[in-house]
């Protein structure tokens, strides 16, 4: 009957071990995810502003193109010929 307490205990005291690992891992786990939200915002952020000087480097680039840059003046009749484009799209799209 004594063997019999101590395989209990043994088991009750077994069963609380892994119990609190079991806690200390979920703690972990919902660190890390919400590092991972973090991180992940924190890229999207970076991704945005890396776009927003892009966006504002082709503007620059694209003014001083219409100021008679002779080295950007193909690239401006190019620009140029793309918008007309597109505006064609958008006008035929309108008229149907």
């Amino acid at each position: 009957m004594g063997e019999l307490v101590e395989i209990v205990d043994s088991l009750e005291n077994k069963v609380s071990k892994l119990l609190h690992r079991l806690e200390l891992l979920q703690q972990t786990n919902s660190k890390l995810r919400e590092e991972l939200s973090q991180a992940l915002a924190n890229k999207q952020l970076e991704h945005q502003s890396a776009q927003d000087w892009e966006d504002k480097y082709n503007s620059l680039k694209m003014a001083n193109t219409m100021l008679g840059s002779n080295t950007n003046k193909t690239e401006a009749k190019l620009k140029i010929n793309t918008l007309i484009r597109e505006l064609d799209i958008c006008i035929a799209k309108l008229a149907d």
